[in-house]
């Protein structure tokens, strides 16, 4: 297995390169939504269990992102689309949705992104499960609706309002599998952010792409646990690996 650790300067397949760790810029909504725990947990790796969003039922959590930089300059913007699912490790039980915070991080489950470089970019240094797709983000001052369309059939439109905003530096981890080995990626946010509780101002309208029907089985909640959003700095490090 090829370890990367931050500081080392790494060349994609497409020939772009890119240093760890990766700063970004971007403007992203999100929302956190209630599912079907055995769902969930069939998606997950083993090694990882879900967080539970109330006592019977997992968190699955959408991201709807704008990158406006990469790097510096290393590649042209992208959009990208994250289904996500909270997780910590086998033996460990935390609280209840500890989101956003070191104490849990998110399996990466599926990642359509809109350029083979980004693709590229998640694949290689993370183990990203990143798709080209045709992503269309529609904002507005008071919301974003995002359509993701791939292999010509609508995974989704999910629109989600924009919270109030605040200065804020937040760290979380991000799961994915790479070589075939388990790994937590450090990522840091800084900017803007925004959270709201418990709303209903969170629309997920699914497609007839295979991983629409996916999403479906997990029988997402129609009330967010937590709709959320950050304009400004995303830092990427490089993945560590977790033991099973």
């Amino acid at each position: 297995m090829t370890r990367l650790t931050d500081g080392d300067r790494v060349r994609l397949s497409t020939g772009h390169e890119v240093t760890l760790p990766l700063v970004t810029e971007a403007t992203v909504a999100g929302a956190v939504l209630s599912a079907r725990y055995e769902v969930a947990e069939s998606l997950l790796p083993d090694g990882l269990t879900p967080v539970r969003a109330t006592a019977r039922r997992a968190a699955v959590v959408l991201l709807c992102v704008e990158y406006h930089r990469i790097g510096d300059d290393a590649m042209a913007p992208y959009d990208e689309f994250a289904a996500m699912i909270p997780a910590t490790t086998v033996g460990w039980r935390p609280p209840l949705l500890p989101l956003l915070t070191r104490a849990a991080g998110s399996y990466i489950w599926s990642l359509p992104v809109t350029t083979e470089p980004a693709r590229a970019l998640g694949d290689e240094i993370w183990g990203y499960p990143k798709t080209v797709a045709d992503i269309t983000h529609h904002d507005d001052a008071t919301r974003r609706e995002t359509t993701v369309v791939e292999d010509g059939d609508r995974v989704a439109t999910v629109g989600i309002d924009w919270p109030r905003t605040w200065e804020r530096r937040e760290s979380i981890e991000s799961y994915a599998v790479r070589e075939g080995q388990l790994e937590r990626t450090p990522i840091e946010f800084q900017g803007k952010l925004g959270a709201a509780p418990l709303s209903n101002r969170v629309d997920v309208d699914l497609g007839d792409h295979e991983r629409a029907n996916t999403l479906r089985s997990l029988d997402l909640g129609s009330r967010s646990v937590l709709r959320f959003s950050l304009e400004g700095r995303i830092a990427y490090g490089a993945g560590r690996s977790v033991e099973r």
